[in-house]
């Protein structure tokens, strides 16, 4: 066998040769490193919270319902019959309710005297006292116990609407409860006694009120709100025609005329006459004055008989 003999070249070729290949083998040898890999977290969204609704659904008021109830303080007999036990109250007023459905459904009304005209000035001079809160509280409580609305009626005495109905914010913030204004019981005059005039108020006031409380619905994403307004006769309530609509807020004019049933019947047809386009027709009945002088209760056919027919019906 012969001697292969390597020159130096031949033999530098022939390592650099090796050293390629040992190399291409631990490099095959060795895996390539893996990329991170990236685990997507799928986060669901939070779904919005519900809007507020009115007690029986919806967030507008009508066509889908008319108003009924009854109204009252504790302690005030001749203020009307909420008062007392309320749960018992509450069982007459749905059976009364009741008659007033047909083409609508029937939404319960709690209207709570919360600020209460008095006989003599307080010490800051309002002629007017407020009801405790606690009093408040346990009206809305029976009014949501059947899924009925609160309103919070004001007679200001020598204060005014706007000033006592802001004092009921807390609550007005609430989907379930709005506003009822007694103009004849709101003095304009530093020396008139309540109970002994009739007092007014002006459509420019009802404005403010129902720019406020479209303030708080806007806020607070609120459903509709009711701002009853009550009307005995022509005189408590001036400029009419200056009342306008305010988003969110439903206007109601109660007729509150009183005795005799050809009476009120003739007092509602004048009232009414002339309402504005966004303004809602309502009538009230008086449990002692209607039969003290009229000699009876117009029964719930007689009052849905009315033309325009009431959406709101309340008992005091």
């Amino acid at each position: 066998m012969r001697d292969v003999l390597l020159c130096p070249r031949t033999l530098r070729s022939f390592f650099v040769a090796i050293t390629v290949i040992v190399l291409a083998g631990c490099a095959a040898a060795v895996p390539a490193p893996r990329s991170p890999s990236v685990e997507v977290a799928h986060v669901s969204q939070p779904s919005a919270a519900p809007r507020p609704m009115l007690p029986r659904g919806d967030r507008t008021l009508f066509p889908r319902y008319r108003l009924v109830g009854y109204c009252g303080t504790p302690g005030a007999p001749a203020l009307g019959a909420m008062r007392g036990d309320l749960a018992a109250r509450t069982k007459e007023m749905m059976k009364l309710a009741a008659s007033y459905g047909g083409d609508r459904e029937v939404m319960p009304v709690f209207e709570l005297i919360a600020s209460i005209v008095m006989a003599a000035p307080e010490k800051d001079n309002t002629w007017r006292r407020r009801v405790p809160d606690s009093v408040v509280d346990d009206y809305l409580k029976a009014a949501r116990a059947d899924k009925g609305i609160l309103l919070l009626n004001i007679q200001p005495g020598h204060s005014d609407f706007l000033t006592e109905v802001k004092a009921y914010e807390k609550w007005l913030k609430e989907p379930d409860v709005g506003v009822a204004l007694d103009p004849e019981w709101a003095m304009w005059k530093p020396d008139q006694k309540p109970g002994e005039v009739y007092g007014r108020t002006t459509g420019g006031v009802i404005n403010d009120v129902g720019a406020y409380l479209s303030d708080l619905v806007e806020k607070y994403d609120l459903p509709e709100k009711a701002l009853v307004f009550h009307q005995v006769n022509v005189y408590v309530l001036k400029d009419e025609a200056a009342i306008v609509a305010h988003p969110g807020v439903v206007l109601i004019k109660s007729v509150d005329g009183r005795g005799y049933t050809g009476a009120k019947i003739v007092t509602y047809h004048s009232l009414v006459a002339h309402l504005a386009p966004d303004v809602h027709p309502g009538f009230k009945l008086f449990f002692d004055e209607d039969v003290q002088i009229g000699g009876r209760l117009m029964g719930p056919k007689e009052v849905m008989s009315l033309s325009p027919v009431p959406e709101y019906v309340m008992y005091e």
